[in-house]
C-alpha cells in the first residue's frame, strides 16, 4: 500500500501516465489548463511529472464522464469531495457520494435536455445554422457520446412521435434525419484507428431502411476501440452471408425497426446457422414486441444503445454461442397459401371499394403494410402479432390520413375478402383478423 509521500511524490513523466489512463496528452494538458486538474510538478527543464494521486484523480473524472457528467461538472463534484476529504481523497471507484453524483447528473442531464429541446425547435423552423450552432455548444460541454445519444438520438425520436401525432411534416423529420447522419458521419471518419483485435459488421434488415440508430451504434463501438464495418440499409440475407464468408468478422449485427423487417433477421440466423459467427440484433419492434425474441436464434443488444454496447462486449469475451433455433418455426403451409391467395384477398378489397365508390389512393400501400403484418405473425407462429399493442384503427386513421369511419370499413372488408379466399391451414389467419383489427 502506499504512504501519502509516495502517492503525492511526482515521478510519472506524461508519457507513463497516456500509457495508465489511454487519455490523449491533449485531452490530459486541456484539464490542466482549464480545470487545474491534474496538478503536475514541472522539472528545471519544464517537463511535466505526475504523481500517483493525479493518476488516479484523471481515472476518477473518465469514471464521472461515464455515468454522465460533463468534464466540468465532474471536476466541480471533485473539489467538494476533496474539501470534505481534506485533500485525501479515497480509491478513483468509491470516491463519490450517491447523493452527490445524482445531483451533478441530474445537473448535466438538464443542460441537455435544454439544448435538445433548442436543437428540435432549431430543426422543426429549418435553421440550420441555429441548429449547427447548438450541436458546436453541446460537444464543448459533453463527451460525444453523451451529445450524440441524449441530444440526436432523443431529439430524433422526439420529432418522429411530433410527425406521428400530425405536429410535425415529413420535411422536417428528414431535415432533422440528415443533420443527425452527417454529423455522425463526420464523428465516424474522426475516430482513431482500432485497438481491439474483433471485428463487428453491422446492417439494417432488408427493406429496413432506418439508418441511424445502425449507424450511431457504429461509432459508439468505433469509439471502444473496436474496428467495425456498416454495410448500410436493406440487407438481404444472401448479402450478408456473402460478406461474412469474404471478411470473417466475430460478429454481426442486424437492426430492425419494424415488424414486417424483423422477419429478415430471423431469415439472417437461418443462413449463418452453421458459420462460427456472434450474432446480435434489435430495434424497435423488439423492444414493442418482447415475445419476438423467443423466436430469433441470436442474441438480443436490449433495449438502450448505452446497454447495448456493454452487452457486445461481454458476448465477444466470452465467444458466446448463439442461443438454439425455436422448436416450432411459424405456420410455414398456411403463410404459402396466404402468399398464393393474397392478389384474390386485395383484388376482392379494390372491387368493393371502386363499386361502393370509396377512396382507393392508399389501398396499395395499405395492403401491402398489413400483408408484411400478416406474414411475420405466420413466420414467428404468433397470431397475437396482429393485435399487439395497437390499435388499428387509430393507427390507419394517423398514418393513411383516413376518417376513423373509414379505416373501420377497410378493416371490414379485408377480413370478409379474407373469409371468402382463404381456407384449409390458411383459415386461422380470419381468427387473428376479427381479434387483432376489429376486435
Amino acid at each position: 500500500m502506499l504512504m501519502v509521500d509516495e502517492l503525492s511524490a511526482p515521478i510519472y513523466n506524461l508519457k507513463a501516465v497516456v500509457n495508465e489512463t489511454d487519455l490523449k496528452p491533449s485531452t490530459i494538458r486541456a484539464w490542466e489548463r482549464r480545470y487545474g486538474l491534474p496538478r503536475p510538478r514541472r522539472t528545471t527543464g519544464g517537463h511535466r511529472q505526475y504523481s500517483r494521486r493525479d493518476i488516479d484523480t484523471l481515472f476518477w473524472l473518465v469514471a464521472r464522464q461515464e455515468e454522465g457528467m460533463t468534464i466540468s461538472h465532474a471536476v466541480k463534484l471533485w473539489r467538494t469531495l476533496n474539501d470534505q476529504a481534506g485533500d485525501s481523497l479515497p480509491d478513483p471507484g468509491q470516491a463519490f457520494s450517491v447523493d452527490s453524483v445524482k445531483a451533478a447528473v441530474a445537473e448535466a442531464n438538464t443542460e441537455v435536455y435544454k439544448l435538445r429541446e433548442e436543437w428540435i425547435a432549431s430543426c422543426l423552423s429549418f435553421d440550420r445554422a441555429a441548429a449547427e450552432q447548438i450541436l458546436a455548444r453541446a460537444f464543448v460541454l459533453f463527451p460525444p457520446e453523451v451529445v450524440c445519444v441524449q441530444l440526436l438520438q432523443a431529439g430524433l425520436s422526439q420529432i418522429g412521435k411530433l410527425w406521428y401525432q400530425g405536429d410535425a411534416s415529413i420535411q422536417q423529420e428528414h431535415f432533422a434525419s440528415a443533420m443527425s447522419m452527417q454529423r455522425l458521419d463526420m464523428l465516424i471518419a474522426a475516430t482513431p484507428p482500432p485497438t481491439r483485435p474483433e471485428r463487428i459488421v453491422i446492417a439494417s434488415a432488408q427493406d429496413d431502411f432506418h439508418v441511424f440508430s445502425p449507424l450511431l451504434f457504429t461509432f459508439l463501438l468505433r469509439r471502444r476501440g473496436w474496428e467495425v464495418l456498416y454495410l448500410g440499409a436493406d440487407m438481404p440475407a444472401a448479402a450478408l452471408e456473402e460478406m461474412v464468408a469474404q471478411v470473417e468478422p466475430h460478429m454481426l449485427i442486424v437492426t430492425a425497426q419494424q415488424l414486417s423487417t424483423a422477419t429478415s433477421v430471423l431469415e439472417v440466423t437461418d443462413a449463418l446457422a452453421d458459420r462460427n459467427i456472434i450474432i446480435g440484433y434489435g430495434g424497435a419492434v423488439f423492444n414493442l414486441m418482447p415475445q419476438l425474441r423467443e423466436r430469433i436464434p441470436a442474441h438480443f443488444l436490449g433495449s438502450s444503445i448505452d446497454g447495448a454496447v456493454t452487452l457486445v462486449e461481454s458476448l465477444l469475451q466470452r465467444r458466446a454461442p448463439n442461443p438454439p433455433a425455436a422448436s416450432d418455426r411459424g405456420f410455414i403451409e398456411a403463410l404459402g397459401q396466404f402468399e398464393r391467395r393474397r392478389a384474390l384477398i386485395e383484388s376482392h378489397i379494390w372491387r368493393i371499394f371502386t363499386i361502393e365508390g370509396k377512396a382507393t389512393e392508399q389501398l396499395a400501400a395499405i395492403n401491402q403494410e398489413l400483408a408484411g403484418i400478416i406474414a411475420a405473425a405466420l413466420i414467428f407462429g404468433d397470431g397475437n402479432i396482429l393485435s399487439s399493442d395497437m390499435d388499428w384503427i387509430e393507427y390507419l386513421a394517423k398514418n393513411y390520413k383516413m376518417s376513423e369511419n373509414e379505416a373501420r370499413t377497410y378493416l371490414t372488408v379485408y377480413v370478409q375478402a379474407a373469409e371468402v379466399h382463404l381456407d384449409g391451414p390458411a383459415k386461422m389467419i380470419t381468427g387473428w383478423l376479427h381479434e387483432g383489427l376489429i376486435g
